[in-house]
C-alpha cells in the first residue's frame, strides 16, 4: 500500500492485496481521492493495531487466572494417580486396572 510516482505524471495510490495466494496490486486513485483512500487505510490499520493490543491485555489477563487453576489440576491428578496406587491399582495401557493378589 502507498503512493507511487509515475512517469507520466502524477502520483497514484495503490492497495496490495492476496487473490488466490498472490499478491495483487489495486489501482486507487489520485488526487483527492487518493488522498481520501489512503487516510482510510491508516485508520484501519490503527484499529487492527488497537485491536491486536488489546486482544493481547485480554489474554494476558486471561492467562494470569487460569495459571492457578492449572496448577491445582496437576496436584489433583498427582494426588489421584497416589491414592489409586496406595489402593493397589496399576496402569495398564492408560487404564487403572486392580492388581491380581
Amino acid at each position: 500500500m502507498g503512493w507511487e510516482n509515475r512517469e507520466r505524471g502524477g502520483r497514484y495510490y495503490t492497495r496490495s492485496r492476496k487473490v488466490d495466494g498472490r499478491v495483487v496490486r489495486e489501482y486507487v486513485g489520485s488526487g483527492l481521492i487518493g488522498e481520501l483512500a489512503a487516510r482510510f487505510d491508516e485508520a484501519e490499520r490503527e484499529k487492527r493495531k488497537i485491536e491486536a493490543a488489546r486482544v493481547g491485555l485480554e489474554r494476558t489477563h486471561v492467562e494470569a487466572f487460569v495459571a492457578p487453576v492449572v496448577e491445582l489440576c496437576e496436584v489433583a491428578e498427582v494426588l489421584c494417580h497416589a491414592t489409586l496406587v496406595d489402593g493397589g491399582y496399576r496402569r495398564y495401557q492408560g487404564k487403572w486396572r486392580r492388581k491380581r493378589e
